[in-house]
C-alpha cells in the first residue's frame, strides 16, 4: 500500500469549517498533505480522473474535486477538457525550474568560486534572490580568510550587501520599487536606509556592472559583487568577494571588481549566457 493509500479516512468536508483550535489546524495540514499527494499521483500516472484520485486518496470525490480545483487555480494541475483527466500543469515546471536553477548554479559555481577565492585570497560567495533577501548557495574561502564567517545558507538583506544590491538592481522595476517601499533596516552607521539614495546607488550598479559595500552590514566588512546571467540574459545570481576593510582597501577595490566581473562572466557562460 502506498503512502497516499494509508491516509486517514475522509470525513466529507475535511472539517475546514472549523478554523479554531487544534482540529482546524490538523485538518489544514491534512489538506496540504492531500494536495501534495495529488501531485504525486499525477506525477506517477501521468494523468488521472477525479474518481481515480479520490480512490487512491481514500476520500470522497467532492474532496478530490476541491483539491484539484485549488491546484488548478494555482496552475499546478491542468485538465484535459475532452476526457476530463487531470495532469501536472505548467506551474510545476516553473517551480521545478527555479529549484533547478539554484541547483545548477551551485554546481557550476564551484570551480569559478574556488578559483576566485584562490586568486584573491578572500571569501567568494554566490547568492540568489530569496523573496526579500539574498541567500548564499556557494562559498569558497581564500588563504587569507581562514577565520572568516561561514555565509553558506545565510539570508542577507538586499540593501546592505553587495550581492543584494546587484540582485536588487536587476529586478523588474515593479518588484524593485515594492521592496524599496518597505522599511530599510539600519545595521551600521554606513547602512543606506533612504529609498531615494539607494535608488541612485542601484543606478550606479547597473551602470558600472558591479556593487561595492563597505561596513554596511557589519563593521569591518567590505565586499564587491557582480551579476550572473542565465541563457536568456536574466540576472539569476550574484558572485561576490568579501573580507575585512583593512584588506579590501579603496586602492585594491578596482582590481577586485575587475576580477569579480570576470568571474561573473565565466559563471554566466557556464549557465548558457552568450553561447
Amino acid at each position: 500500500m502506498t503512502r497516499t493509500q494509508r491516509q486517514q479516512p475522509d470525513h466529507g468536508e475535511d472539517h475546514v469549517e472549523n478554523k479554531q483550535g487544534g482540529r482546524g489546524a490538523a485538518s489544514a495540514v491534512q489538506s496540504v498533505d492531500r494536495a501534495v499527494s495529488v501531485l504525486e499521483i499525477l506525477a506517477r500516472h501521468g494523468e488521472a480522473g477525479v474518481t481515480e484520485i479520490a480512490d487512491e486518496l481514500e476520500v470522497h470525490k467532492s474532496t478530490a474535486f476541491r483539491l484539484l480545483g485549488v491546484l488548478e487555480n494555482r496552475g499546478l494541475v491542468a485538465q484535459e477538457k475532452e476526457r476530463g483527466k487531470y495532469y501536472l500543469g505548467a506551474g510545476v515546471l516553473r517551480l521545478a525550474g527555479a529549484a533547478a536553477v539554484r541547483l545548477d548554479i551551485s554546481q557550476e559555481g564551484v570551480p569559478v568560486c574556488r578559483e576566485l577565492a584562490d586568486e584573491l585570497g578572500e571569501t567568494a560567495n554566490i547568492a540568489v534572490l530569496d523573496d526579500d533577501a539574498a541567500v548564499n548557495v556557494m562559498q569558497a574561502r581564500g588563504t587569507a580568510s581562514v577565520t572568516a564567517q561561514n555565509w553558506l545558507g545565510r539570508r542577507t538583506p538586499l540593501h546592505a550587501t553587495a550581492s543584494g544590491k546587484v540582485l536588487l538592481a536587476h529586478l523588474p522595476p515593479t518588484l524593485r520599487e515594492g521592496l524599496l517601499a518597505r522599511p530599510l533596516h539600519r545595521f551600521t552607521e554606513q547602512t543606506v536606509t533612504g529609498a531615494a539614495v539607494l535608488r541612485g546607488e542601484l543606478e550606479t550598479v547597473t551602470g558600472q556592472g558591479y556593487a561595492i559595500t563597505q561596513e554596511e552590514l557589519e563593521i569591518g566588512l567590505a565586499a564587491v559583487a557582480a551579476p550572473v546571467r542565465s541563457h536568456d540574459g536574466k540576472v539569476i545570481a550574484s558572485i561576490s568577494v568579501s573580507g575585512p576593510v583593512y584588506r579590501l582597501t579603496p586602492d585594491r577595490l578596482p582590481d577586485l571588481a575587475k576580477r569579480t566581473l570576470a568571474a561573473g562572466v565565466e559563471l554566466s557562460r557556464r549557465m548558457g549566457y552568450g553561447d
